[in-house]
């Protein structure tokens, strides 16, 4: 008797059994409706969102030339990239004078805070919707008998819309911002070599800011995916059935006067 017993027990404890049930549960229908495709969309945007933005890094640089024979020429490459505190950034900013080889040099600009912005946005969005993906899969019933789920699901949706909306913005303007440091024309700017008759500077290679462009448009992108949800997420709310029973109250009552008027 133990011998068979045993086998049955161990069986009885493995996951497997408990991952089955779990997926029975699952009502993988509604990602087919509205509700749930678009959630599955805001979920990936908000990853392409965070991750083009925080994982970006450029660089730039300059050539300077002194015309001093004794100095060669001195390339210059700075590397740069989120949380876009340039400030921070440093170069080694060659000097013609026989007495020193260099001089500690700084971007400009702190370009942090749009950033850190999107990025965090970025990130509750991912965690948000995935946490309503397992509210309308796995628990689907409670979603949908109580009332309250629906419509904290909407006031949250409003809030992602708009915090959205400014962080796509923001970050849009910073960007702008970064660029206008970064350029190999604003380091030369910036360096005092450059100024004087000791030196030639020529602008090195302009940075490449694809990746962040494509986050910005991510980020316009996640906008209008919170703001087209933001009518599906109203429909499973009780204010779209008051308004619904509102509508057809009067319709009702004006056909059963006009019934009775006619029988009359």
């Amino acid at each position: 008797m133990s011998s068979a017993e045993s086998p049955s027990r161990t069986s009885d404890k493995s996951p497997r059994p408990q991952v089955d049930r779990l997926l029975v549960g699952l009502r993988w229908r509604r990602l087919e409706e509205p509700l749930g495709f678009i959630k599955v969309l805001q979920w990936l945007f908000a990853i392409f969102a965070f991750g083009s933005c925080g994982s970006y890094s450029g660089e730039t640089g300059a050539m300077v030339r002194c015309n001093n024979e004794a100095k060669d020429v001195s390339s210059i490459i700075v590397l740069f990239g989120y949380p876009f505190r340039l400030h921070r950034v440093q170069y080694e900013m060659p000097l013609c004078d026989e007495d020193s080889t260099s001089k500690t040099m700084h971007l400009m600009g702190d370009f942090s805070a749009p950033a850190e912005f999107f990025v965090t946005l970025g990130i509750f969005s991912f965690f948000y919707t995935m946490a309503a993906l397992v509210l309308y899969l796995r628990f689907h019933n409670l979603y949908t008998e109580n009332k309250r789920f629906p419509l904290v699901d909407f006031c949250v949706t409003v809030s992602f819309t708009f915090f959205w909306l400014v962080a796509a913005a923001a970050w849009g303007k910073g960007l702008t911002d970064v660029k206008g440091a970064t350029r190999p024309s604003s380091l030369t700017a910036a360096m005092s070599v450059c100024h004087g008759e000791d030196a030639v500077c020529s602008a090195g290679a302009t940075p490449s800011m694809g990746l962040a462009n494509i986050s910005v448009l991510f980020g316009f992108i996640n906008f209008f995916l919170w703001a087209g949800n933001c009518w599906f997420v109203f429909k499973e709310t009780p204010w779209y059935g008051q308004g619904q029973d509102q509508g057809q109250g009067p319709s009702q009552e004006s056909a059963a006067e006009q019934g009775a008027v006619e029988k009359q």
